[in-house]
């Protein structure tokens, strides 16, 4: 991501800010990860994972904005807006998304052909990814059912998960249809976790372990898991979930478990968590944080 931003221009400093602010990098994490398992070369993976993060960040950026959910902390720091202003910021977020598909669309080091399908599923993604926000705006204040709020959120965050997912599986050439078809259902029940998990932790935590304001969605009258079924059965929706997420990789062409929940593929950084890791719900929610 460094590198990407090393070109000179106006927005270079504020790209640069939000950017390299730190966060989990979650989503590529998972594409590192999903790759790993099907044998990819990492150097293959690099334009993918740098482009989810770069779709990811803008859409924060975005979500920030006073004219969105207005927030001034992010990542435990100033919210872009808040240092360089509305309009760059919007900027900000838009030349992200323009670089995302930059990147990827330049990846000599995979094929043409892989590169179409990528590109197509990055902007579904992120085109569903917006629209889901902008349910979440329209309900503001509103009382929802929990079924509605499933598919919000299987829009405004499972979307760009189940693409960083997806992303390493598609890399691999020729790969089965039942993986992918596996791996968008293990996505789907991933992302609603990690939302619930999120919606849970702004309820628990402090400012500093989130590293944004606590209760800010409870505050603007969104609503959340627990506003809409409580705490207790939003942590346990929350195990379930995972669990299930867990057993649908055993339906894999490969032995995604054993590998998983052995030592980290060296084809994922060092520092990355293995996916078993942030996925395994014996970790307790106030610990599993890994943060938007």
């Amino acid at each position: 991501l460094n590198s990407l931003l090393a070109r000179q221009n106006t927005l270079n400093e504020s790209m640069r800010y939000s950017v390299l602010a730190g966060g989990k990098r979650f989503r590529p994490i998972l594409t590192y990860t999903t790759a790993s398992l099907f044998d990819v070369e990492p150097r293959q993976v690099d334009a993918c994972a740098a482009a989810v993060e770069l779709i990811h960040i803008y859409s924060l950026i975005h979500d920030d904005l006073p004219s969105m959910d207005d927030d001034d902390l992010r990542h435990s720091q100033p919210s872009s807006h808040k240092i360089f202003g509305e309009a760059q910021a919007i900027l900000v977020g838009d030349g992200l998304q323009a670089l995302a598909f930059e990147v990827l669309s330049g990846a000599k080091n995979i094929l043409p052909s892989a590169r179409i399908k990528l590109l197509n599923l990055l902007a579904s993604s992120a085109f569903d990814m917006a629209d889901g926000q902008s349910i979440d705006l329209s309900v503001v204040s509103k009382n929802v059912e929990v079924d509605f709020l499933n598919k919000l959120h299987l829009k405004k965050t499972g979307a760009l998960l189940a693409c960083a997912v997806k992303f390493g599986a598609l890399l691999k050439p020729k790969i089965d249809k039942k993986d992918i078809d596996i791996l968008s259902s293990f996505s789907k029940k991933i992302g609603l976790a990690y939302q619930i998990q999120d919606d849970v932790l702004d309820f628990l935590g402090s400012d500093e372990s989130l590293g944004k304001r606590q209760n800010s969605d409870l505050k603007k009258g969104k609503p959340t898991y627990p506003s809409v079924i409580g705490i207790e059965e939003s942590i346990r929706v929350y195990n379930n979930l995972y669990e299930e997420g867990i057993e649908e990789l055993s339906g894999l062409s490969i032995n995604a478990l054993a590998l998983l929940l052995n030592s980290p593929s060296p084809s994922i950084p060092s520092s990355y968590k293995p996916l078993y890791a942030l996925i395994d719900s014996s970790i307790p929610i106030t610990e599993g944080y890994v943060g938007f």
